[in-house]
């Protein structure tokens, strides 16, 4: 770092220094003329939304209001100021005077600050422009803000709002969040949305009589995906545990036990890299229906998809990073042969052993455990097909060897009878027609174990509670995994998983951090 660079470092910190000993001495000022800056509560009777929505009949019945938000704006003129208190996201215009407020309310006025909650009572009114203003009466601090936030300056022209000073640093976003949202309307509006995302998602699950349920996350024994797990201890039990990668094999249990549909919807933790796609504590649903096949599966992806899409834009149409989406039903259908052969460019049914280790060594893939045709047909598709799978579509009927809980497939014993969805060259779910034979089942674990005991980390572990439970008599189902921060980040035209969740996993901050 040059040594401009590092004058300009320590100016900022020095300057940053300053403004909290400025805040504080305002701070200590309240106190001696007897203003508690950080009171018990407020009863605001309105929101901001609601005073703007309602402002003509609040100002023709003069009606008392009291509003209570965040002070983000501020132009002082002697005796008088206009500022914009935000409440909920939502900015709304305030006039203070010192002859309806009093010369003390006044006066402490004087001390605030922006980022510095405020409360309010008073009458609704327009401005000479036509805004609907709050007409301030009396104001109380309700909480002193001691940092600066950097606050945005909003300016209207040609009835637009150009924001001027936004926050862009990207770490910053991510690792103090609450910055990001106060000052990030159009960022607190995403996350907004992923709520809404979710409640549509669960109303349909409702609707078609599943039942929510709740099952471990913090589980003796991992499983349900092909993942490494994060691990923990009890300390009374003296036992290893390890964070849930899946919600599968519980659900499952369930419906084993008598509950014909459930889902859940919760956290999944994986101890894998961190990428645009990927953060290690994710949400998913998981949904799992008796006496259904995953063709059923792919009529209730589908119709999720449509609802949550026309929840969020009114259409089954939006764009993700200039890029035209349709997510409208039927989606189309490829097996895992057609699309290698279609848009990889490879007759993989026609390929030799050999072939196929030539091609992976051309492609450089490498497969971390004894080679599997299966595992590199896999590899291949992933490695030659994702990227161009841009319009919805489902990929069917995958090798044998890529999952140990999935029934065979009626047609062809190298294949099971699963699907992924894929959109924007993302995978962004995965369904099968649940295995439910123990026999079988007992066998393709005691594979997948023996599979660890050869280096592969994400192989299934050997779950000896989960065929009893089979044993006791399971019904044929099938089951679906969604991954929630992928649809929102889609729906939300979010390019990182980051944009989506609000407190992303990040390294800790340096320890001399301000």
């Amino acid at each position: 770092m040059g040594a401009n660079a590092l004058h300009t470092v320590e100016g900022v910190m020095e300057e940053h220094q300053d403004q909290l000993q400025i805040r504080q001495d305002k701070l200590n000022r309240l106190r001696e003329m007897g203003i508690d800056p950080y009171p018990y509560r407020f009863e605001p009777t309105h929101q901001a939304r609601s005073l703007l929505a309602q402002g003509d009949t609040l100002i023709e019945e003069e009606t008392e209001v009291a509003l209570a938000g965040r002070l983000v704006a501020l132009r002082r003129q002697g005796k008088a100021a206009f500022a914009h208190v935000k409440d909920n996201h939502v900015r709304i215009q305030i006039y203070v005077r010192q002859d309806a407020v009093g010369e003390r309310a006044f006066a402490a006025f004087g001390l605030f600050d922006l980022g510095d909650y405020v409360g309010l009572r008073g009458v609704m009114m327009r401005t000479r422009t036509g805004e609907v203003t709050l007409r301030v009466r009396e104001l109380v601090m309700l909480a002193k803000a001691l940092r600066p936030l950097p606050v945005a300056k909003v300016e209207m022209r040609g009835g637009q709002e150009i924001v001027h000073g936004e926050l862009h640093d990207t770490e910053l976003r991510y690792r103090q969040r609450y910055i990001d949202l106060a000052t990030n309307d159009h960022v607190a509006e995403v996350f907004v949305t992923r709520t809404k995302i979710i409640q549509t998602l669960r109303q349909y699950l409702i609707d078609q009589e599943f039942l929510e349920v709740e099952t471990p996350t913090l589980q003796v024994l991992y499983g349900g995906a092909a993942a490494k797990p994060f691990t923990s201890h009890h300390q009374a039990l003296n036992l290893p545990l390890f964070l849930r990668i899946s919600d599968e094999l519980y659900l499952k249990r369930l419906v084993a036990g008598g509950f014909d549909r459930v889902f859940e919807i919760g956290k999944d933790f994986r101890n894998e890299g961190i990428d645009r796609n990927h953060n290690p504590e994710f949400t998913m649903v998981e949904f799992y229906q008796a006496y259904a096949d995953y063709t059923d599966m792919m009529v209730h992806y589908e119709a999720i998809w449509e609802r949550c899409a026309v929840a969020v834009h009114g259409s089954t149409r939006f764009t993700y990073q200039g890029t035209d989406l349709d997510v409208k039903r039927p989606w189309r259908r490829l097996t895992m042969h057609q699309a290698l052969k279609e848009l990889g460019g490879v007759d993989f049914e026609a390929l030799s052993d050999t072939a196929v280790g030539e091609l992976m060594a051309h492609h450089e893939i490498k497969i971390e455990a004894p080679f599997s045709r299966g595992l590199a047909m896999q590899e291949l598709f992933e490695h030659l097909c994702e990227d161009k799978l841009i319009q919805p579509t489902f990929i069917l009927d995958f090798p044998k060897e890529t999952t140990p809980l999935c029934k065979a497939h009626r047609d062809n014993p190298d294949l099971v009878e699963r699907f992924e969805p894929y959109m924007a060259g993302w995978e962004i779910g995965n369904a099968y027609s649940e295995l439910n034979d123990p026999a079988v089942q007992r066998a393709l674990l005691e594979e997948q174990a023996e599979r660890r005991r050869q280096g592969d980390q994400e192989a299934h572990p050997y779950d000896a509670d989960f065929i009893r439970a089979m044993e006791y008599g399971m019904p044929p189902m099938g089951g679906v995994g969604i991954g929630i921060d992928r649809m929102v980040m889609l729906l939300t035209d979010q390019y990182s998983i980051r944009d989506v969740i609000f407190f992303p996993t990040m390294k800790p901050e340096p320890a001399d951090a301000g």
